[in-house]
């Protein structure tokens, strides 16, 4: 099956999907690593963020590799690095520019076309695999993930930060997110949406695989 769940920043969507994955014994992508890794390479190679030509040729030839939570671009070991305020910000950069969401967007569709993979991001089941078998849109109120992020252990540096001004970054990402041009933050039509605002991961991840085993007591995947 190829399971694809979407949603914005803090609504729980690596936690899950990860579980998910790990109880179904497949593979797990996290997209958005993918292009934190190519903002990252691309500010430690001093390329300009809003050089289309450039980030696309980056995130075409660059060697990246997902091993779990553990992400490498170009033999460099890029896991914790890209988890930080700063490669947030040049990540929405380069988030919008077409023919770098076009070239992460192939190798996303190679790394899970045999299928079993439970794929994670913002434009999966619309763009990425809109035929997925199943999925799923996550969902929370801005505050709790805010305060979800205030407290991830993933993003360090945002733990010196004051809550608004967490609040106030992520809004900033889901409007640019929901706005851009190429593959925008949506749901897809045919997405079961989870509001996990006020249910413990346990609960969302047992919610997810009852919809998968739903799935498979059709015979769809």
């Amino acid at each position: 099956m190829i399971i694809a769940i979407d949603g914005p920043s803090g609504v729980g969507k690596g936690t899950v999907a990860r579980a998910v994955a790990a109880a179904l014994g497949v593979k797990h992508v996290d997209t958005g690593a993918m292009y934190r890794a190519v903002a990252w390479r691309a500010e430690q190679l001093g390329l300009p963020l809003d050089d289309e030509a450039q980030i696309e040729q980056l995130a075409t030839g660059c060697a990246i590799a997902i091993n779990g939570s553990e992400i490498t671009i170009d033999g460099a070991d890029a896991s914790q690095a890209i988890r930080t305020p700063e490669i947030d910000r040049a990540t929405t950069r380069i988030a919008r520019l077409p023919n770098v969401r076009a070239a992460l967007v192939a190798r996303q569709r190679a790394m899970g076309l045999a299928g079993g993979v439970v794929m994670e991001g913002r434009d999966i089941g619309t763009v990425v695999f809109p035929d997925a078998d199943v999925k799923i849109f996550l969902d929370a109120s801005a505050d709790e993930r805010a305060r979800r992020r205030a407290h991830d252990p993933a993003h360090t540096s945002s733990q010196t930060q004051q809550l608004a001004d967490i609040a106030q970054a992520m809004q900033k990402r889901d409007e640019s997110d929901r706005t851009r041009r190429a593959s925008p933050l949506a749901r897809a039509e045919d997405a079961v949406l989870i509001d996990t605002t006020e249910m413990p991961i346990p609960q969302v991840v047992e919610r997810v695989m009852d919809i998968v085993a739903g799935k498979r007591g059709t015979g769809k995947g």
